[in-house]
């Protein structure tokens, strides 16, 4: 396996490129992510390209060696530079981000949207929510954090290949084409709206989950383009729910019937 000692090799600066930009992702189809547990729970649902590992990392894990790829070991401090936080796993991977288009979504599916949602925990966290009470899918506007970026990477825990996702741009457009197949679409909204007790868990056309900004919520453009508005209902101790926590309660109560 050949070994990389250098910081500067072109190999590394790519896959750093990769963590620090979206609009490099987006170009290149690919994105780096990091972890002994993620990296192998990452090729499940996205194809490995290139796998850096430490000699440490290899002898605590030898079946990394078995994942596929181009493998490459690296000197410490070369994992230093591509390691998103300053304690690593030293075991990072550069994948083919998979794509995903609108056209796929299926009447009588479950969905989640999410329209500017900014913290990638939260992004990370309803992936991970979608994925253990089996959605279909799960839609981004334009202004949420980017699914591939390494901290929405960790909080999803390989979800993010294992649900397909879909940049839609604009929500109400997508939402439109939603309802166009019979799925309905209720947003997660505060006024003027059912509580989420008088919302059946069941649609025949399938249902689509929408959840807004963590500041600002959903716009009215989209509430206006979906079916309905439902709330968690809640004491008047607090005024809102961390958005991956309201989204996590919403995606179970419309769970996967058989869960």
């Amino acid at each position: 396996m050949e070994k990389i000692t250098s910081r500067e090799n072109a190999k590394i600066k790519y896959a750093c490129r990769l963590a620090s930009s979206g609009a490099f992702r987006r170009s290149e189809g690919k994105f780096l992510a990091e972890g002994r547990k993620l990296c192998p729970e990452l090729c499940r649902g996205a194809a490995l390209e290139t796998l850096f590992c430490t000699e440490a990392a290899l002898e605590k894990c030898p079946e990394l060696a078995g994942l596929p790829g181009e493998h490459y070991l690296v000197e410490d401090h070369v994992a230093d530079k591509l390691a998103d936080v300053g304690t690593h796993q030293g075991v990072f991977g550069i994948f083919h981000t998979p794509v995903h288009t609108l056209d796929e979504a299926k009447t009588g599916g479950r969905y989640l949207a999410l329209e500017r949602v900014q913290d990638p925990g939260n992004v990370g966290t309803l992936l991970r929510s979608a994925a253990a009470f089996g959605f279909d899918g799960v839609l981004l506007s334009d202004g949420c954090a980017s699914v591939f970026a390494p901290k929405t990477l960790r909080a999803s825990m390989g979800a993010a290949v294992r649900v397909p996702v879909v940049e839609v741009g604009a929500m109400p457009a997508a939402i439109a084409a939603l309802r166009a197949k019979n799925i309905t679409c209720l947003a997660a909204a505060l006024y003027q709206s059912q509580p989420l007790s008088a919302a059946r868990p069941g649609y025949p056309g399938g249902v689509c989950v929408v959840i807004g900004s963590e500041g600002q919520g959903l716009t009215e453009e989209t509430i206006a383009a979906c079916s309905g508005t439902v709330r968690i209902p809640m004491t008047d101790r607090v005024e809102s729910l961390n958005a991956g926590i309201a989204g996590s309660i919403l995606l179970w109560h419309f769970r996967e019937e058989s869960l």
